[in-house]
């Protein structure tokens, strides 16, 4: 048998005891309650205050359903009276349960902020019958639009990279995050990707915080690799991504091959070049993943094509390199042959990558020391998009950074 006391346990409710429940013509299910506590706090002198002067104005607070009853708690919250400061000022007494601000419980409301990770705010509205200005007051009474570095107590890796809002406009804003431990944070989404925008924030991580970063992960981009050297200098290991590398090293395998078989279009007859329509998917296979008939097709394609086929050689070789359990100095060794290999053979495909490869060797190589990566930062931009085509676009910066809070920390933070 459930008493009183483990059923407004079971409702979220402290403080108080039922008088009685009504069920309305409309099926509303009403909890008539009173407060059980006594005194309040003094809303000027902050003293507590313990003269009764009466109740105060009925409230009727939207609550989680029952039975899929609509369900509404009604209360007149005592007041009392300041015997303190000098006009003796009246003040409403206020519990744990509700905001005064708020036409719910703090019980109905986290519900509402459970249902709107990875939803939004029209669909949550119109399950629970309330309003999307409602919910937009909801998720700024629990939801910070910025970060509070009080709550972290290190900041290990952080990543660093760019989206577009309007996909083709060039309004591209910058996510910072963090990988702590096991878990993704979002720090900040900054309005632009210029290199003083990213610089002023990073400046804003407290010293104590700061002094525990050891990686930064990023891409290639120069504003991004600028700033994190002016804020942490040579303390941290700025890392570019292992992805972005080989992007740029299999794209000029790439331009050759398409160049390759356009010339082949032009002297094999139709027959024979209709045999390697499938060419492209086969060089992006690594050997172990190839079939015996993809192989036979690649050797005769090779044939055609020495040239590329020295080209996928050395990105198979550097793609091995990236592969093995070297160290830093090793791997600066490794690139170093590879890149004799390349001036050796004479392929100028690979110019323009060995030019970034220079400028950036040491942000490159810095990847061998524990091999971290930007897969964090693109999971995350990867949730990002998913999030801005839910909801049919997300420009207000404040509202982005909120609603990536709520879908990463939401079931953590207003769990039942």
């Amino acid at each position: 048998m459930i008493d009183q006391i483990q059923l407004l346990r079971l409702l979220g409710l402290t403080e108080i005891a039922i008088d009685r429940v009504d069920i309305t013509d409309a099926d509303v299910l009403e909890i008539h309650v009173h407060s059980t506590r006594d005194g309040a706090q003094c809303q000027r002198c902050g003293r507590r205050i313990t003269e009764s002067h009466g109740l105060g104005q009925e409230r009727r607070l939207r609550h989680l359903s029952i039975f899929e009853h609509r369900t509404e708690i009604v209360i007149r919250p005592k007041r009392y009276r300041c015997g303190y400061c000098h006009d003796h000022p009246t003040t409403t007494q206020r519990v744990d349960w509700y905001d005064p601000r708020s036409a719910f419980t703090r019980a109905f409301e986290q519900s509402l902020l459970r249902a709107l990770i990875n939803s939004t705010l029209e669909d949550v509205a119109h399950k629970d019958a309330v309003t999307p200005e409602q919910l937009e007051g909801i998720l700024d009474r629990y939801i910070p639009s910025e970060i509070d570095w009080t709550a972290l107590s290190a900041l290990p890796v952080l990543g660093l990279d760019e989206i577009a809002l309007t996909k083709g406009h060039g309004n591209f804003v910058v996510i910072v995050s963090a990988r702590i431990e096991d878990s993704l944070s979002i720090l900040a989404v900054l309005k632009d990707r210029k290199r003083e925008t990213v610089e002023t924030f990073l400046r804003t991580i407290p010293k104590p915080l700061r002094r525990t970063v050891r990686v930064v992960c990023t891409d290639l981009y120069s504003g991004f690799i600028g700033a994190a050297k002016a804020v942490f200098g040579k303390r941290v290991a700025i890392c570019a991504d292992r992805f972005h590398v080989a992007r740029l090293y299999r794209d000029a395998v790439e331009t050759l091959r398409k160049k390759e078989q356009r010339r082949l279009k032009r002297d094999l007859s139709k027959d024979e070049y209709r045999t390697f329509k499938n060419i492209h998917w086969i060089l992006r296979k690594s050997d172990s993943e190839l079939t015996a008939d993809e192989r036979r097709i690649r050797a005769r394609f090779f044939v055609h094509c020495p040239q590329l086929a020295q080209a996928h050689a050395l990105s198979q070789a550097l793609t091995d390199i990236y592969d093995a359990p070297l160290s830093k100095g090793q791997a600066k060794r490794k690139l170093s042959g590879w890149i004799r290999r390349v001036k050796n053979a004479g392929m100028t495909c690979f110019q323009s990558f060995l030019k970034t490869l220079r400028r950036h060797w040491d942000e490159i190589t810095n990847y061998f020391i524990e091999r971290h990566n930007s897969g964090f930062v693109e999971g995350l931009n990867n949730k990002i998009k998913v999030l801005k085509r839910r909801c049919y676009g997300l420009s207000n910066l404040r509202r982005l950074y909120q609603r990536v809070y709520l879908d990463l920390c939401g079931y953590r933070a207003f769990a039942r």
